[in-house]
């Protein structure tokens, strides 16, 4: 199990103090949810919407980025399947 959970409702990393989640967590979401892009996106909106109610004062923008943005393919340089050759 992972140091790097949420500590609520400042939504800071319990493992190293970051905005969570931190790019450790980042990392092992993504190899935990290898070849289940759409599982993690699910969980991540979950965590989305619970920061959302939790850090009113933060813009949705930002808060969307942070728990979602990372996830776009296209953001990390993936052609994404749609544009494979």
């Amino acid at each position: 199990m992972s140091d790097h959970n949420p500590v609520r409702p400042g939504w800071r990393c319990g493992g190293c103090g970051q905005p969570w989640p931190c790019g450790t967590r980042r990392s092992q979401l993504a190899a935990e949810y290898e070849g289940a892009r759409v599982s993690l996106a699910l969980l991540m909106s979950t965590s989305f919407c619970a920061a959302a109610q939790d850090l009113p004062d933060v813009r949705a923008g930002d808060l969307y980025l942070r728990f979602l943005g990372w996830l776009d393919p296209y953001r990390r340089g993936d052609p994404g399947p749609a544009r494979r050759g």
